[in-house]
């Protein structure tokens, strides 16, 4: 069988900001060979504060313009708008669309000895509790502990990973999960993995910390196969970056995160679509 246009397509690939990077990463270590558009929503970050009908629409908007592009498939990087939207727009568009918060969870599952889990995450992400019924509905008896982080996303954005302020910022959040006994923490959110170095120093060897990103990436490439979809042309991928605003700074953080230099992203305006 010859390779047909749809498989070379692009896979899209969304989050508010550059936190979803982190899945790209991913996608571009376990897929070198599928090509991406991936668009950041800079201009309406951070997501976590937002209502669901407002998710709801930024994701669509977005699915809409990644549509445009012709891609084959979209994963949804960022907690927030997986757990509010993915319901909803795989509902109306004819691709497969996958999100991070059901890699993530099986992954937490898979790795828990005593059953207790973890989750930082945005205010949105805890809220919705959607970590909590799909780690329940793999593993009836965990105890799931969620605690809303909403100062990590503006930290990394602001390029503060490594700053002692974020170390503190880490402490005001997570002291009270430090206490209890949880063996496993799900870094609910795109950005967060940006900081795992830290949260890792924080907990300790005692917790096993999971970065659902390298789970999102082998989750599409089962998705692909499943849908006959794969890109197996042997051409080398070719990624292209979109946003909302700020496309210099963007670049610039890019250019730190992965490991392909990103020459140039456009910016767009994404309330057209």
């Amino acid at each position: 069988m010859g390779i047909n246009c749809k498989n070379t397509a692009p896979v899209g690939v969304f989050d508010s900001g550059v936190g979803g990077l982190t899945v790209a990463r991913e996608i571009m270590r376990q897929l070198p060979e599928e090509n991406i558009v991936y668009f950041g929503d800079t201009a309406r970050v951070p997501y976590g504060s937002k209502s669901k009908n407002n998710i709801i629409r930024f994701s669509r908007q977005i699915i809409r313009f990644l549509k445009n592009k012709n891609v084959k498939a979209v994963v949804i990087a960022c907690n927030t708008a997986s757990a509010l939207a993915l319901e909803a727009v795989q509902k109306e568009f004819d691709i497969p669309i996958i999100g991070v918060i059901v890699p993530g969870a099986r992954a937490a599952v898979r790795e828990t000895r005593n059953g207790k889990i973890g989750v930082a995450g945005t205010e949105g992400t805890i809220r919705s509790e959607t970590y909590n019924k799909v780690i329940k509905s793999l593993r009836e008896d965990a105890v799931v502990i969620g605690q809303p982080c909403p100062l990590f996303v503006p930290l990394v954005e602001e390029g503060f990973a490594k700053h002692r302020i974020t170390k503190e910022v880490i402490d005001i959040y997570l002291s009270d999960m430090r206490n209890t006994d949880i063996d496993t923490l799900i870094l609910g959110c795109t950005h967060y993995p940006l900081l795992r170095s830290g949260v890792m120093e924080y907990f300790g060897d005692a917790v096993h910390i999971v970065n659902p990103a390298y789970e999102t990436a082998i989750d599409l490439k089962n998705v692909l196969e499943e849908n006959g979809l794969v890109n197996s042309s042997g051409q080398s991928a070719v990624y292209e970056f979109y946003v909302s605003d700020t496309a210099e700074k963007f670049t610039e953080f890019a250019n730190q995160i992965l490991p392909y230099d990103v020459a140039a992203t456009k910016q767009i305006n994404i309330e057209e679509y």
